[in-house]
C-alpha cells in the first residue's frame, strides 16, 4: 500500500513538471522576443486598421513587407475611398508613393528607426522590450502585452498587443489614449515569417507602375500561408510582389493604369497606350484622349485610352471645378486666419492661406500633375489618414496628399505636435 502510494505521488508530482513547462512567463517570453527581432530576416503581413482620431472611423487595408537588412514596403489604402499610399525604403533612400497620382517623394531617412509604426513588427516588439513596467497576461491562443505606446502622436498613451502563442505573430493592436479610449485598432489576418520576394519588390519604379497590389504575387506564393504556426489564415498571395513578368513591364510597357492629375483619367471600354513623356494617349480603335491630363510624364506611367476619344481634359475640368478651399478644423490657441489668396507653383494654380498670431504659418493647396521630389532630407509623419513627409530644418514644411489635394504647411516657430494636430484636421473638412 505505502509503495502504490509513492507511485501515485511520484506521478502527481511529474504531471506538475510538465505542466509547469508548457506555461511561459513575462521573462522568457520577452527573451524569446528578443533573440527573434535580432535574427529576423523577412516577412509579410496583411490586415485592417481602423482609427477613431476623427468625426468617423476610418478603416485602411495594410500590407507590410519587410527584408533584412533595411528594406521596408507598407502599403495603405483606404477601403472606402479606394485610394492607396506606399511607403518604400531601399539602397536608393525612403519613398512616399501616391501611384494613382503619379506623384513620389524620395527623400533620406533612417526611418523607421527613429520613429514607430503600429503595423511594423520591429517597433511593437521594441515598445515591449523598452518598458520594464509592462503588463503580462495570456489566453488559449496568444500572450497579451499592455505596455507604453512610442509614436509621434504624444496622445497615443498606452497600447495592447496579442502575439501567436507558438510562433509570436502579431495577431491583434489596440492604442489607447491617456483617457484609455481606443484610437487605432490593427487587425493582423495574415502573417509570415521567412517571406521570399523578387529582386524588384522594393524597387520604386515597379511600386509606382504596379501599384494595384493585389495583383502582384510574390515567389513564393504559389501555396497559401497562414497556420497556426505564423498565426495567420489568409491566402499568401494576397497583396505580395509581383511577377517578373510584371516587374519587367515597369521599364518596357507601360502599365495599364491611370497615372496624372487626380481628374485626369480617361477610363474606357478599350485599352489604350500612353507615350512615355506624357503627351497623350492612343486607343486601340479611335480618337485619341487629349491634354497632359490624360498620362504623366513619368517614363512607364501609361494611361487607359477609350474608343470615344478626349475625355481627359472634360475630367479635368470637372476636378477643378470642384476643388474648394479646405481650412483646417484646429488651430492652436491665440492663432487665427490673416488672408487668403492665389499663387502659382510652376504652372499649377493653388491657393495660400496665412495664419498668424502666437504662431504663424502658411497653408498652401494645390492639384498638382504628376510630381517627383527628390534628395530631400526629411522624414515620415503618419497622420493617420495618410501620410505625410517634414522637411527643413529652421523652417519646417509638413506635406501631404488627400482626395487629390496637395497641402503644404509651412512655419518657424509651430511645434511639429502642433502641426500634426493642424494637418490631422484637414480629414473631416470639406471645401469650401
Amino acid at each position: 500500500m505505502r509503495r502504490f502510494t509513492w507511485v501515485i505521488a511520484l506521478v502527481l508530482s511529474f504531471s506538475l513538471v510538465l505542466a509547469g513547462c508548457g506555461k511561459k512567463d513575462s521573462g522568457s517570453v520577452v527573451k524569446d522576443l528578443d533573440s527573434m527581432v535580432n535574427k529576423l530576416q523577412s516577412y509579410q503581413g496583411s490586415g485592417r486598421m481602423v482609427l477613431h482620431t476623427g468625426q468617423e472611423p476610418q478603416e485602411y487595408q495594410v500590407e507590410v513587407w519587410y527584408q533584412n537588412p533595411h528594406y521596408y514596403r507598407i502599403s495603405l489604402t483606404n477601403a472606402k475611398k479606394d485610394i492607396t499610399q506606399i511607403v518604400l525604403r531601399n539602397d536608393d533612400g525612403v519613398f512616399v508613393l501616391t501611384p494613382h497620382l503619379n506623384k513620389s517623394f524620395r527623400f533620406q531617412s533612417d526611418w523607421p528607426e527613429n520613429q514607430g509604426q503600429v503595423y511594423l513588427y520591429q517597433s511593437l516588439v521594441q515598445s515591449i522590450l523598452m518598458d520594464n513596467d509592462r503588463h503580462f497576461t495570456s489566453d488559449d491562443k496568444a500572450y497579451i502585452f499592455d505596455v507604453l505606446a512610442n509614436y509621434q502622436n504624444g496622445s497615443l498613451a498606452r497600447q495592447k498587443i496579442w502575439l501567436d502563442k507558438k510562433s509570436y505573430a502579431p495577431q491583434h493592436v489596440e492604442v489607447s489614449d491617456s483617457n484609455a479610449n481606443v484610437m487605432v485598432i490593427v487587425d493582423f489576418n495574415q502573417f509570415e515569417f521567412g517571406k521570399k520576394f523578387d529582386k524588384d519588390s522594393f524597387d520604386m519604379q515597379r511600386n509606382m507602375t504596379s501599384w494595384n497590389v493585389t495583383n502582384m504575387p510574390t515567389a513564393a506564393a504559389t501555396a497559401p500561408v497562414g497556420s497556426a504556426d505564423n498565426g495567420a489564415a489568409a491566402d499568401a498571395g494576397k497583396g505580395a510582389s509581383g511577377s517578373k513578368e510584371a516587374a519587367a513591364g515597369s521599364s518596357k510597357t507601360p502599365a495599364t493604369v491611370t497615372t496624372g492629375s487626380a481628374a485626369g483619367s480617361a477610363n474606357g471600354a478599350q485599352t489604350g497606350s500612353g507615350t512615355a513623356n506624357g503627351s497623350g494617349t492612343t486607343g486601340t480603335k479611335a480618337g485619341t484622349a487629349s491634354g497632359t491630363a490624360g498620362a504623366s510624364g513619368t517614363t512607364g506611367a501609361g494611361a487607359t485610352g477609350t474608343a470615344a476619344g478626349a475625355a481627359g481634359d472634360a475630367g479635368k475640368q470637372k476636378t477643378e471645378q470642384q476643388f474648394g478651399v479646405i481650412e483646417p478644423g484646429y488651430l492652436p490657441s491665440g492663432v487665427k486666419k490673416q488672408d487668403m489668396s492665389e499663387i502659382k507653383l510652376g504652372e499649377e494654380k493653388a491657393v495660400m492661406l496665412r495664419y498668424s498670431g502666437q504662431f504663424n504659418f502658411t497653408l498652401v493647396e494645390s492639384r498638382p500633375d504628376s510630381q517627383t521630389m527628390s534628395a530631400l532630407p526629411g522624414d515620415i509623419v503618419d497622420l493617420g489618414y495618410t501620410l505625410a513627409v517634414v522637411t527643413g530644418d529652421e523652417k519646417k514644411t509638413l506635406t501631404w496628399t488627400y482626395d487629390g489635394v496637395e497641402f503644404r504647411l509651412s512655419t518657424a516657430d509651430l511645434t511639429q505636435t502642433e502641426m500634426i494636430k493642424v494637418a490631422q484636421s484637414i480629414q473631416d473638412q470639406s471645401g469650401k
